[in-house]
């Protein structure tokens, strides 16, 4: 939990430390007996005071305790074959301690981007001493020893498919104080694990972890025992004041008691969009339930109505109608001694529903708390405008990347929570531009070249237990190399990569014809959930095959939007050749011959624009956009076209508006960047905390890639561009749009850039050594 005791420092490890070694000292060890949960415990006496570094892993989850006092958790998503590890500094005063270790392992009913060797709950633990004679701490030789641990059981995944099962923590048989030594387990020996994997650094630093702020009471009513809620809307008659005025007490640290045979239904406002770990303590009250589910937003009473405006909560349901069982979230039973509740995994959204239901006796609620979890980015733009709604719509897009980042990126944290190419790409650019932060990027680049085939497809997602093939997300992981290179540099590090860059241009390349026309790859084809297209497949894709559970069917063909991408990332290949390799020429004609063949094939000289099929059917702003960004002959011209005659021309969504972004930035139509932030002051307009996924009505209220406004502050509207790897030079040009000014400031690899923009006035730019600026007025 946020607060600890704990003399312990989370370290960032680069290297394997006993590389030099040949083997770890520790070994994987196990329980002697079965169980989804285990704890692994090591009493430790310090003849005096100890310095040391713990690395720590564990299949597939732990917790890491020390004298009671919660240390860290793991290990981070990876797969198999690339198994993570943590380390800790431990400062040991003299006397007896206790380390203890919480570890699971949950099977099919992980998160989809959980993998595990299946094995059952394993544990390893390696020491390096620091200062101070170091008691003997590693598994497999310290006297560990482990037993399941009862009191856990699982509730439904509901809606949240890709998040694994809920929690059930029966506090009636958990062993509580175990990670000290208070219970009566019995305690053997554990025993050797599983074989030995290839074990890496997590190189992430520690997530936040802080307390929940602004938790706010909406409405509590009397529930009858045992009934449902999900068809039982927020009816403000029902409403109990006095009561909410006990939980809002309870929220802000005061002890809230609850009468035997009480049922109580209770809507909590977190106010903002919060990954969290819920918190429960209590005392007394043995067999009450406290049951914690979470949505993002509620429902109107009509399915094809949506969530209507966020902020209320009068007349509607907590959870989609048509709902077969109550919401998704965990349950806390009472174990009648003071205790305190959490789960294995967090939870996330912005309201929280508490039913209460006590037994024969009164439940003392003695604390409800949410902890809450995200990868540690901070906003360092600093970003400002004429326009106060810019800066509403930073905030809003910055949520957005905070909550779908983790230890892995995300493409949304309440229903998947996978790391897929296309997000991705857009959540590494905002965090270039506004944070500086490089690390989770440099992950996700590694995790996708891990992931290619021997044909150079990457996966779409990984880690996933289940595959869904996206062709064209090999491509953006291949654009992703280019952004890494450009605005963070290292180019050792993309020399890494550059092999499986090379074998993703080799299939595509493959599958060219003599004409110079891609057929598209064969898979889910997904561009952009344009309504009317296919699953969000371009016009010119046919789906030709059955139906897949995670999936739309796969299909081929040939797409203009499909054949330009492909032109704009081959361009972009032979930069890094051109930077790192030798074979910037090939790539180069890849491109050249594309374009050439798009220009044939799909411009419609009639009507000045690039038709997304070979017939000519079908137009969308997605294939004009990437026309002008890969280079081809009439792509300003088509991009301007659908600027004065938009009609029957399919827009842009979220997702894809990054690209059209992108192309108004080339002709200088940041005017209508602006006007197409409509959608986000929408968001405002609609009490929304986070970006959504497409335009109403949408499914995910957080969506990775709506947060890539906040890339376009910088690098569009402020015009901070890298002309050269690491952002050694710089492009500065400002296009306004029509803004009276604009600020910021961009967190380079040499220290803050910053742009003051005022209208007709010249620009002001300060910039640290090591950067060349080329500056527009």
């Amino acid at each position: 939990m946020p607060e600890t005791t704990a003399d312990v420092q989370h370290l960032r490890v680069e290297e394997d430390p006993f590389a030099g070694r040949g083997e770890w000292p520790g070994r994987w060890i196990r329980a002697a007996g079965s169980g989804d949960v285990v704890g692994f415990r090591l009493p430790v006496e310090c003849v005096e005071a100890a310095e040391v570094v713990v690395h720590v892993s564990a299949d597939e989850r732990y917790e890491l305790w020390l004298d009671g006092e919660f240390v860290g958790r793991g290990p981070s998503r990876g797969e198999v074959g690339h198994w993570s590890f943590e380390s800790y500094r431990l400062r040991l005063p003299a006397g007896a301690h206790w380390l203890a270790a919480r570890v699971w392992s949950l099977g099919d009913d992980a998160p989809l981007a959980q993998l595990s060797r299946g094995d059952g709950p394993t544990f390893l633990l390696a020491a390096e001493a620091v200062s101070g004679p170091v008691p003997a701490l590693d598994t497999g030789t310290a006297d560990w020893r482990a037993a399941a641990l009862p009191g856990h059981g699982r509730r439904p995944k509901g809606d949240g498919y890709g998040c694994g099962a809920r929690q059930v923590s029966d506090g009636r048989s958990f062993p509580w104080g175990w990670q000290t030594g208070a219970d009566s387990l019995g305690w053997p020996a554990a025993v050797a694990g599983s074989a030995p994997r290839v074990l890496v650094p997590a190189r992430l630093p520690a997530p936040v972890r802080r307390w929940a702020e602004g938790a706010r009471v909406r409405h509590v009513a009397e529930h009858p025992v045992g009934e449902p809620t999900r068809d039982r809307v927020v009816d403000s008659a029902d409403h109990l004041d006095g009561e909410a005025d006990d939980w809002q007490r309870l929220l802000d640290g005061r002890p809230l008691v609850l009468p035997a045979g009480t049922c109580r239904r209770v809507l909590i406002d977190l106010d903002q969009y919060v990954c969290a770990y819920p918190v429960l303590e209590v005392e007394g009250g043995r067999d009450a339930e406290v049951r914690v589910h979470w949505q993002e937003s509620l429902y109107e009473q009509e399915p094809q109505v949506g969530k209507g405006h966020r902020d209320v909560v009068e007349g509607k349901l907590f959870g989609r109608p048509g709902l077969e069982e109550d919401g998704l979230g965990d349950l806390f039973i009472a174990g009648g001694g003071r205790e305190r509740h959490s789960t294995l995994w967090w939870q996330s959204g912005r309201y929280v529903e508490v039913l209460v239901t006590t037994a024969a006796e009164p439940l003392t609620i003695t604390g409800l708390r949410f902890a809450e979890t995200h990868y540690p980015y901070e906003d360092r733009s600093g970003f400002t405008a004429s326009d106060p709604r810019l800066a509403q719509v930073g905030v809003l897009a910055f949520r957005t990347l905070q909550a779908c980042s983790h230890e892995t990126t995300m493409d949304c944290p309440y229903y998947e929570q996978l790391q897929y190419a296309g997000d991705t790409r857009l959540q590494c650019l905002v965090a270039y531009a506004t944070t500086g932060d490089d690390a989770l990027a440099r992950q996700a680049l590694r995790a996708f070249a891990r992931s290619q085939s021997r044909d150079g497809l990457t996966l779409s997602r990984t880690p996933s237990r289940h595959s869904s093939p996206i062709p064209p997300f090999t491509l953006w992981w291949v654009a992703m190399v280019h952004d890494f290179a450009l605005w963070r540099g290292d180019l050792a590090f993309v020399a890494e990569l550059m092999p499986g860059v090379r074998a993703a241009l080799d299939v595509h390349r493959r599958a060219v014809d003599d004409r110079g026309i891609f057929r598209a790859l064969h898979g889910w084809n997904f561009t952009d959930w344009v309504p009317g297209w296919d699953a969000g497949t371009p016009p010119g894709i046919v789906q030709d095959g059955e139906q897949h559970p995670d999936w739309p069917g796969p299909g081929t063909g040939v797409s203009a939007v499909l054949q330009l991408q492909l032109a704009l990332v081959a361009r972009q290949a032979a930069d890094l050749e051109a930077w790192v390799g030798d074979n910037a020429d090939q790539n180069s004609h890849l491109a050249d011959r594309l374009l050439e063949a798009a220009d044939e094939a799909f411009y419609d000289a009639d009507r000045k624009l690039y038709a997304d099929d070979l017939e000519h059917t079908s137009f969308s702003e997605h294939a004009q956009s990437l026309a002008l960004l890969a280079g081809a002959k009439y792509g300003e011209t088509a991009v301007r076209t659908i600027l004065e005659d938009p009609a029957d021309v399919a827009r842009t969504t979220v997702y894809f508006d990054h690209y059209l972004f992108e192309a108004l930035h080339r002709i200088g139509r940041t005017d209508v960047l602006l006007d197409r932030l409509e959608l986000w002051y929408g968001l405002l307009d609609q009490g929304l905390r986070t970006v959504i996924e497409h335009p109403e009505p949408t499914r995910s209220d957080c969506h990775a890639w709506g947060a890539h406004p906040l890339y376009h502050y910088v690098a569009t509207l402020l015009g901070v561009r890298p002309t050269s790897p690491g952002m050694t030079t710089v492009a500065v040009a400002p296009q306004l749009g029509g803004l009276d000014w604009a600020s910021g400031s961009v967190p380079t690899p040499h220290g803050p850039l910053t742009v003051h923009a005022r209208s007709g006035e010249p620009t002001e730019v300060t910039a640290p050594p090591g950067i060349t600026v080329t500056l527009a007025y």
